[in-house]
């Protein structure tokens, strides 16, 4: 039987209150969820796994997030349990990690990197299910006609405007 996952809290951000969840191997999910229990049934239906609040589990992800949201921190050093993910989710997320504070990318752009240019519809529902937004920051990915398509978290495209506003970035 998996490990269960650990959650945890983080309050007041300019984002509002985010859940955070870890495994054994890394972080799992971080998500604007109203309560603990809907968080933890949102966890148990998608990771199949027992949950249990630890909120010093996620202590350091919950630091480093913060921090990120603060305009304090650029790049995350807290592990990231890529297992969750199924194999063509992880390697899109793990080019969405790799996109530098402040940059964007298309959907096209990361379709063309993962050696399938044909598949940018593919890329964007793997961003839409990325069970670590913020972290994994597919914020950072935009339309090929340079404007913001789709976000699931916090309040949806004006979250994402303000990620990327607040990363300096330049959009079209």
């Amino acid at each position: 039987m998996p490990s269960p996952l650990y959650i945890g809290q983080l309050t007041g951000t300019p984002l509002g209150d985010i859940w955070l969840a870890v495994s054994d191997l890394g972080l799992v999910a971080v998500e604007w969820a109203a309560s603990a229990a809907d968080f933890s049934s949102w966890l148990a239906r998608r990771f199949k796994r027992t949950i249990e609040p630890a909120p010093e589990r996620v202590a350091d992800a919950a630091r480093e997030l913060g921090e990120y949201l603060n305009g304090e921190r650029r790049e995350f050093s807290i592990p990231v349990d890529w297992s969750v993910m199924r194999p063509f989710q992880q390697k899109v997320l793990q080019l969405t990690f790799a996109i530098p504070y402040g940059e964007t990318r298309t959907y096209r752009d990361l379709a063309f990197e993962i050696g399938n240019p044909h598949s940018a519809r593919a890329v964007g529902r793997a961003e839409a299910t990325n069970p670590m937004p913020l972290v994994i920051p597919c914020h950072r990915v935009i339309g090929a006609d340079g404007k913001l398509h789709g976000y699931g978290g916090g309040e949806g495209l004006p979250t994402k405007e303000w990620l990327l506003q607040m990363e300096g970035a330049v959009l079209a």
